[in-house]
């Protein structure tokens, strides 16, 4: 993938929706639930301070974490539909 985040952005690989309930029932596409967890596959460098301090991040690529529902801009690099948000929707990390 030749994607590069700027600033405090991170690219999120979104999980599969859920096919079917834990009973085993299907569920159709039209009715399938957006994924709220995806995989970190790239981080930027992260934000500047006021005096130009470089802030760390608080994820990085390989972390599973927990985005908001509808938030993030979907692009779709060599196939693959992806996410671009700032790292400050992110909700949670997933242990």
């Amino acid at each position: 993938m030749d994607l590069q985040p700027l600033d405090d952005r991170i690219v999120l690989k979104a999980h599969d929706a859920e096919a079917e309930t834990a009973s085993g029932l299907a569920i159709p596409d039209t009715a399938q639930e957006r994924p709220q967890h995806g995989d970190v596959l790239a981080v930027g460098a992260g934000r500047r301070d006021d005096t130009g301090s470089l802030i760390p991040m608080d994820v990085k690529q390989g972390d599973v974490v927990v985005h908001p529902k509808y938030g993030g801009t979907e692009v779709t690099v060599d196939g693959d539909e992806l996410l671009i948000m700032p790292a400050r929707d992110i909700l949670a990390i997933v242990k």
